[in-house]
């Protein structure tokens, strides 16, 4: 039974975690690990790290077998995951001991059906207690989305929109327009993974979606390097780095270097969010 970590169901720390960067003029630099990679003790050690490091928003990444949004490093990571006996159940434990020493916003990114065989009521209440801010789940659509909305809405729980270059205008509007949280904007088709560069038609998604919603933006797919992040930070509220990070803890294991080369990869990520503020000339305003 998980008894700790409740938070309060009227507040969310996402909404007040970009509101006090925006005060600061400050991006958000979004950070996703996999749950369980190489194993939750460690998975908890690393939040704090990378908190400490600069992050601003974790996101932990439910272990899955057919993870249909993954490119090959956080399929990989899943299936180390999976090995080691992480469940759905077990990460909202950690997330209850991180809560004893950590208030920074905790995101879980999972697919479908784990939700379902967990029971989507039970989700809703058991991630509120363990102190969960916020759910992103790829593979359901809006349309099916009202009866988890629902139940995560009186627990004060977000529930995370995805939009992409491929949604169109009519779509994004209406996704982005009832967004809670932030708008996740993949920066480009495809599945995850680490790439070089910057997306050509970057800025006339992102301008797009902004004229949707004065909810954040944050970008994420591709984005490896501090170079990517400063040129991506014009565009949005959020920068958003996961596989980059994934496949360092893939090569690293449990070795003593692991918790200083995420610290030091996650620094360098967030020197250019530092300060930055919103560019509204980049949208052509």
């Amino acid at each position: 039974m998980i008894t700790a970590g409740k938070k309060d169901t009227v507040q969310n720390r996402i909404p007040e975690k970009f509101s006090l960067l925006a005060g600061k003029g400050e991006k958000a630099l979004v950070t996703f690990i996999t749950a369980g990679d190489p194993d939750l003790e460690t998975t908890g050690k690393l939040v704090l790290t990378l908190e400490k490091a600069g992050a601003d928003i974790i996101e932990l990444g439910v272990p899955y077998s057919d993870p249909l949004a993954d490119g090959p490093i956080i399929e990989q990571a899943s299936q180390r995951a999976l090995r080691s006996g992480t469940t759905l159940k077990k990460i909202f434990r950690t997330v209850t001991e991180l809560r004893r020493e950590t208030q920074i916003p905790i995101i879980l990114m999972t697919y479908y059906n784990p939700l379902l065989r967990y029971g989507l009521d039970k989700v809703a209440e058991d991630a509120a207690i363990a102190g969960v801010d916020g759910f992103i789940v790829p593979d359901l659509p809006m349309e099916e989305s009202d009866e988890f909305k629902s139940l995560l809405k009186p627990q004060g729980i977000c529930m995370i929109p995805l939009v992409a270059p491929t949604s169109g205008p009519r779509r994004i509007k209406m996704i982005a327009g009832n967004a809670e949280g932030f708008v996740y904007c993949v920066s480009l088709t495809g599945v995850t993974g680490v790439r070089e560069g910057v997306p050509d038609n970057l800025k006339e998604f992102m301008g797009m979606v902004r004229e949707a919603t004065d909810t954040p933006l944050a970008v994420g797919f591709g984005i490896s390097n501090p170079e990517q992040v400063k040129v991506i930070s014009q565009y949005c509220d959020a920068v958003i780095v996961g596989s980059a990070l994934v496949k360092t803890i893939g090569e690293k294991g449990s070795s003593p270097e692991l918790q200083n080369e995420v610290f030091r990869m996650t620094e360098s990520l967030k020197g250019p969010l530092k300060g930055s503020g919103l560019d509204k000339a980049a949208f052509g305003r």
